[in-house]
This record gives C-alpha cells, structure tokens and sequence, in this order.
C-alpha cells in the first residue's frame, strides 16, 4: 500500500473543488453563514457529512475503509480504527468488549480518569496495581512483571488486564513484553491505554510501541504526539481473544453518529505523516533536541529531566513548585502541557527535517520568565509522594453500586476512612487520586493537602473554596 496516498485529504479537497450547493446539514452551509473569524470559517469549507462519494465512518467501504486499512498496514494491526470522540471513546470500547458486570480487570492505579469510567459504565470490579514510585520523574511510574503475576495469582478469573503505556510523563519500564506473555499465557487479553505513543511507530529512538510488544488492543491519542486535530484517535487491535466485531460494536454504540470529516482527514494525514518519517527526520529531531536541552542548560538553576520518551522533557527551577514555573512561563506566552509540585512538563513537537524553530528566542523567553520567579534556598516542603500506596487493592464498594447510596460534603480534615462518592482528579494529567468507590486513606489526605498547596487544579469529589469532599454518608 502506498503510505503517501491520504484518500480522506484527497476526496474532501476533490469534492470542494466542485463547488457543491448545500441542502444537507451541518447548517453553516460551508462556512457561509458562520459569523466566525476569517481563518477559522475557511476550515467549514471542508466540514462535510456522509454525503455520496464520502463513505460512512460507522459502515466504511470507500474511502474511508481506504484510509483505515493504509493505518493498519502502518500499525501491522489486524484491524485500525480512526477514532472521533478521542482516546476516551477506545477506553470505552476496548473494555467494553472485554468485561462485563461481575467481571474482575486487573488495572494499574495510575490509569487515565476514563478507563475507570469505562470500568465503571460495565459494572466491572476493578483490582487496583500500583505501579512503583520513579525516583527519577518523582511520579508513579509503570507496574513490573512480578506484580502482575502476583495479581493473576490471586486472582485468575479476571477477563483483562489494563495498562498504561507510557506514562503521562513518558515512562515505559523495560517489562511490557514480558507482562503480556505472562497474561496471554493465562489467556487473558491485555489493554493498553498507549494515549501518549501514536508516534513510536516510526522507532528509534522511541521506545517500541505496545501494539509491537505483542497488546490485544491499543489505543492512541493521535492528536498528543502526531500532527492531528484534538480528539482524534486511533485504536488497533491484534489478538486472538478479542474480536474485532465487537470493538466495532461498540466504537458504533459509543461515538458520535455524525463524525467530523475535518478531524477524520486529520487523522489521515498524521497516519501520512508517521509513515514518511524517515531516517533523515530522526536525525533532524534528535539534533534540534539536543540544542534546545544544551539552550535550557544556560539558564541558572534549571534543572532538564530526560525520560524514555525523547519527545517529553521534565523542567525544573530550584525552590519553586512546577505551577510557578508553569505559570512563569505562561506570563512570557510559553504553554507547558502540565504541572506538578515538582517540575513542568514539555512534549517537544516531533521535528522533522524541515523543521527550523526559533529555539533561542524560546530561550530568551524562559530566562524572562525565571526571573520573574526569583530564587530561594529551598525546595517547598512538598509531600514526599514516594508513600504512593503500594500493592494490590480492591474498591470498598464497586461504583455502580454507589448510585442510590447517600452522599455528603464533609471537611477534609475529617475525610479519611470515608469512602469517596466521585473520584477526585488532578487535572492535568486526569489520573485519579481517589477513585469514586475508594476508602481514603491518611496518605489521600496528605497528598491532596500537599496538591492544594502548591496550586494543583481538580475535577471531580471537590470543593477547594471551603476544602469539602464528597463521600458516602
């Protein structure tokens, strides 16, 4: 199959060239009724529906079918899927497909907020694994082939088992591969939320990819790490324990029934994109890579945090928290992705041989905003998280059972032994610290009284103005 080929980008350009009169929804009509700024109302003009010609995301045969074999040929999966409500959706759809009510999945603690929903949504009981703590990103990191064999052991009725792959923070361990032989050899599926990965397809110096590594499913957050729109995703699968058809079942149920043909091609062109990365373009990546560690390096008190993951970077300025940094930054027109107590995290485009960005001028632009912060002795006396619970842990009540349970608001100094009513999430990056379901323990408290301290940003089971929880009565 020729991967320069992009048949949705192809088809949608053909199809605007013949000036086509509109008596179909969506109702801007091509832009023209829009009231939007100029340059935003230019993309309607490519806003289509599943007109003739356009084929249909829910029963593809065209073009669309087209450009979902070329990914999957790309991915060497047995079948790919462009998704369109984000890597959300296959979370949804993978557990799905794989548990049902009753059913144990065996999950790493640190998951994204929407594998716990779709374990929720399925009334599946969720065995909790906590990865160990990484002293080098001070975060969770990723769980180690002796847990998980501990886990089957104790419980080998579980349908799946669910991992992260990398971390938020690029983190993926050395144990992946070894994990799902050990879990296929039990013939259990293994998931994997691959959100920040799309591109490890094109291979060194990335890590290799789950889908690589031998995963039943995998799902990417094309639009992370890749050149696609936000909320476009791909989801592979290649196992004998899933079928396809019930993924697609589900990716039918779950997402939208009217997809964007701007977000699909999209998608198109970052699969495009990941093919025609070549040798060249590493090298191109790693040498402007390197240039922007060595400009970081310049600046007094800052410290560069490389992970597995060449694409993050984890900054940090001595004595302050990663939120002022963060916010620092933001003051001079420069965007982490997120913030700890700890440090910010950069996800550096992937550069590719064209590329020439301003790097000193980035420079400039961080050295003003550092001494904007100033510089004390000391780091803040932040909560030594490397008392991130350990072990295997169960929910105190499964959350579909909690929805006619009663619930209360309660100060948070009272809080702990009290089991969670919502899930409380740190956002950015939207892994849970509590999960809806959960007894809080002293070290939640700890945790999330450290968090509030130095300015973290929640959803979920809080009210930060008078430092209330939600909990079961």
């Amino acid at each position: 199959m020729n991967q320069n080929n992009r048949p949705l980008v192809e088809a949608l350009e053909y199809f605007k060239e013949r000036t086509p009169v509109s008596f179909h929804v969506p109702g801007h009509k091509h832009g023209l009724l829009s009231s939007l700024p100029e340059g935003m109302r230019q993309a309607l003009s490519y806003d289509y529906t599943e007109l003739t010609g356009l084929d249909d995301l829910h029963e593809a045969e065209g073009i669309i079918q087209e450009a979902e074999s070329l990914l999957s040929a790309l991915y060497k999966s047995k079948r790919s899927f462009f998704l369109v409500n984000g890597s959300t959706v296959g979370n949804l759809a993978m557990i799905h497909a794989a548990c049902g009510i009753g059913d144990t999945v065996i999950v790493q603690r640190n998951a994204h907020k929407s594998v716990f929903h779709a374990i929720e949504m399925t009334g599946a009981r969720p065995v909790l694994l906590s990865p160990p703590w990484d002293m080098h990103t001070r975060t969770p990191g990723v769980l180690t082939q002796e847990q998980v064999e501990k886990a089957l052991t104790a419980y080998p009725q579980a349908k799946a088992v669910i991992l992260t792959y990398p971390t938020y923070y690029g983190v993926t361990g050395e144990e992946l591969e070894k994990i799902i032989e050990l879990c296929h050899a039990c013939s259990i599926p293994v998931l994997v939320d691959e959100a920040h990965g799309a591109h490890f397809i094109v291979s060194e110096p990335f890590p290799r990819s789950a889908i690589e590594l031998g995963a039943d499913i995998v799902v990417h957050s094309a639009h992370k790490t890749l050149p696609a729109m936000t909320m476009g995703s791909f989801l592979h699968i290649r196992s004998e324990l899933i079928s396809e058809e019930k993924i697609a079942y589900y990716l039918q149920m779950l997402q939208s029934s009217s997809p964007s043909y701007l977000l699909m091609a999209s998608l198109d062109d970052a699969r495009a994109y990941a093919a025609s990365y070549r040798e060249s373009d590493k090298r191109r990546f790693m040498e402007l890579r390197s240039s922007f560690i060595q400009e970081l390096k310049k600046i007094n008190h800052m410290e560069i945090v490389e992970t597995d993951d060449p694409l993050k970077l984890l900054l940090r300025y001595a004595g302050h928290s990663g939120f002022a940094l963060q916010a620092a930054f933001e003051s001079e027109g420069i965007y982490a992705e997120l913030a700890d107590p700890y440090q910010a995290l950069l996800i550096l485009p992937l550069w590719n041989r064209e590329s020439n960005p301003p790097l000193k001028e980035w420079k400039k632009k961080m050295i003003a905003a550092v001494t904007n912060l100033g510089k004390v002795d000391d780091n803040p006396a932040f909560l030594d998280m490397v008392t991130w619970p350990d072990g295997i842990s169960v929910l105190a009540i499964p959350p579909y059972e909690l929805v006619n349970m009663e619930t209360e608001w309660i100060s948070i100094d009272n809080a702990a032994g009290r089991i969670a009513a919502a899930s409380l999430i740190p956002y950015p990056p939207g892994i849970p610290l509590m999960i809806k379901g959960e007894r809080i323990t002293e070290h939640h408290i700890r945790a999330l009284s450290a968090l509030i301290e130095a300015g973290a940003r929640f959803q979920g089971a809080i009210h930060l103005e008078d430092k209330k929880l939600f909990v079961l009565k």
